[in-house]
């Protein structure tokens, strides 16, 4: 196990040194990870990552824009960014022909191709330099979903950010996200309006430069 970690850790500094830096983009479904992504990527890129709808499970790849160069102040770090399948204990067939209307072929179809895509999902923090844990404020943050996520990232010893997502809302209560992550840099922003994206930038370039 000592050895694992030591390799695991070397290859992080050698990929520290080249510069090549990459962060994962968590959370549980809808809470905005891909728009998250897509507002980065538009900020720095141009143009957007993936798909946003409100239909949970949109994202059931992980997907990755590479080399993407952010910028705060006089400080610049390049980053592989990874847009990941939303987190959840369960996917539910009979809620998606319910309530979103597809068929079972469908519903089944959407299911298994989430469930897959978050095994690659957590099995890809591994190879992270860092993790964006994006988290709605306007629910409680102490979600499974945030708790599970939050002991993979821990147990691999990798840099996390909370992002305290949705602010732009009337009921949002990114308070209420910075205290129970209280031992984390927990930023507030609006991945839909742009609200407090530079302070985000500015964290990402401080952590995971």
């Amino acid at each position: 196990m000592v050895v694992l970690r030591f390799l695991r850790d070397l290859t992080r500094r050698v990929f520290r040194r080249k510069g090549q830096h990459a962060i994962g983009i968590y959370g549980a479904p809808n809470a905005g990870k891909t728009q998250l992504a897509n507002m980065m990527c538009e900020d720095w890129e141009g143009d957007v990552e993936g798909s946003v709808s409100e239909v949970p499970h949109e994202t059931r790849r992980t997907e990755t824009r590479q080399k993407v160069t952010l910028r705060s102040g006089d400080s610049t770090v390049v980053l592989d960014v990874m847009d990941t399948p939303g987190i959840s204990s369960n996917v539910s067939i009979v809620e998606l022909e319910a309530i979103y209307g597809m068929s079972e072929v469908e519903a089944r179809k959407r299911a298994e191709e989430a469930m897959n895509g978050m095994i690659e999902a957590l099995q890809a923090v591994d190879k992270l330099t860092g993790v964006l844990l994006v988290i709605d404020s306007t629910e409680d943050p102490l979600q499974q979903v945030n708790r599970v996520l939050l002991a993979n990232v821990r147990a691999r010893n990798v840099k996390l950010v909370v992002v305290a997502n949705k602010i732009d809302r009337p009921d949002a209560r990114p308070e209420r996200v910075r205290q129970v992550f209280n031992r984390f840099p927990v930023v507030g922003v609006s991945a839909l309006t742009g609200e407090n994206m530079d302070e985000l930038y500015r964290v990402i370039v401080r952590e995971f430069g």
